[in-house]
């Protein structure tokens, strides 16, 4: 789908408030400028300025109030940050996730073989097996965040559990943009390449071997990066 130039204006006004509010510049409780305000301030329409508006309500970071104006919500600051699926429309924006999270999957992978139950070992392996049974690509990703959040769970830590489930199926790189015009060889190609590390984390997991589940973890951003080059090789060699 195209992105019109007034909704291109609107991401842009939406992040200019959203780092007002996570840098503490427009606080909780303070009030957010009438649209004519904005309108004037960004040289922007009133229409961006209404969608903007429109979307940090939806993001409950403002709120109205019958005869007074808008609002900062109450804790704003704290879900300023949002990552949304339509976020990622190149691969370069998945690998800015990859490289954001592979420290705090790292270390997830750590403690989960330093902590996992057989109940954490059997959740693990079943949402695995579902990976590697997976039929098309809706089931690959459902499979794989559920694959990431049995090891979250394993750690024993709540936080850990929480934000995997915040990133959801962000979490996992959508092969469309890996894919795109490719046959299904290749997507079949794809699919048995990234299901490697998977499966060798869940060895390093369920042997207790901290220090492999780490490095099986970390070796996943290298395996995304350098497959756009790899599989443009094969392409040209068709």
């Amino acid at each position: 789908m195209r992105v019109t130039k007034a909704a291109s204006l609107a991401d842009d006004l939406v992040q200019r408030f959203e780092q007002r509010i996570e840098t503490g510049e427009m606080a909780p409780g303070a009030r957010v400028p009438t649209e004519k305000a904005t309108t004037g301030s960004f040289g922007v329409s009133r229409t961006v300025v209404r969608e903007a508006y429109s979307r940090l309500a939806a993001r409950d970071l403002r709120v109205s109030r019958r005869g007074s104006g808008a609002y900062v919500a109450d804790g704003a600051r704290y879900r300023a940050v949002q990552i949304a699926a339509d976020e990622f429309s190149e691969i370069e924006d998945v690998l800015r996730l990859l490289e954001m999270r592979m420290g705090f999957e790292a270390e997830m992978a750590e403690l989960a073989a330093r902590r996992s139950t057989a109940a954490d070992l059997d959740a693990i392996r079943a949402a695995l097996d579902a990976m590697e049974n997976s039929e098309n690509v809706d089931q690959s990703v459902v499979a794989a965040a559920a694959f990431h959040a049995a090891i979250a769970a394993a750690t024993r830590n709540d936080y850990f559990l929480r934000f995997t489930q915040f990133l959801g199926v962000r979490l996992v790189p959508s092969r469309k943009l890996y894919l795109r015009g490719s046959h299904r060889q290749r997507h079949q190609q794809y699919a048995h390449t990234v299901n490697r590390d998977p499966r060798a984390i869940f060895d390093a997991i369920e042997a207790g071997d901290p220090a492999a589940a780490r490095r099986h973890m970390k070796k996943s951003i290298d395996r995304y990066r350098a497959m756009p080059d790899s599989l443009a090789a094969d392409s040209a060699d068709d």
